[in-house]
């Protein structure tokens, strides 16, 4: 069920919502800094095959976190991904998320003693 769609029982399971998906973590961390085409997504989350991509894009945009943009230029039409205001805001709130598993799950992360 989409944020949309269901009833609003507090911010943490609506922004579970939107997070929700196993490439869209990753999808907004290739955004971070600068609009991507379709093809440069797909190498920077390596695994997802492009129907996934696509759908998870749209789901992306449709809560409003990724802006989808054509351009119509001298090579023809061109799409760009970036994330919206509310897609760097929500980037900003998982950062912490990714440092912390920095500090306590990857593989270089010293064992916690407690």
């Amino acid at each position: 069920m989409s944020v949309r769609a269901r009833p609003p029982f507090g911010g943490l399971d609506a922004s579970m919502e939107v997070i929700s998906g196993k490439w869209k973590v990753l999808i907004r961390w290739a955004l971070r800094d600068d609009p991507q085409r379709f093809g440069a997504l797909k190498r920077q989350v390596p695994g997802v095959s492009e129907k996934v991509l696509a759908r998870q894009l749209r789901e992306l945009e449709q809560d409003r976190v990724v802006r989808r943009e054509a351009y119509d230029d001298r090579t023809g039409l061109r799409v760009e991904y970036s994330l919206t205001p509310r897609g760097i805001d929500l980037y900003q709130a998982l950062k912490p998320l990714g440092d912390w598993g920095r500090r306590h799950l990857a593989p270089d992360a010293a064992p916690d003693r407690g």
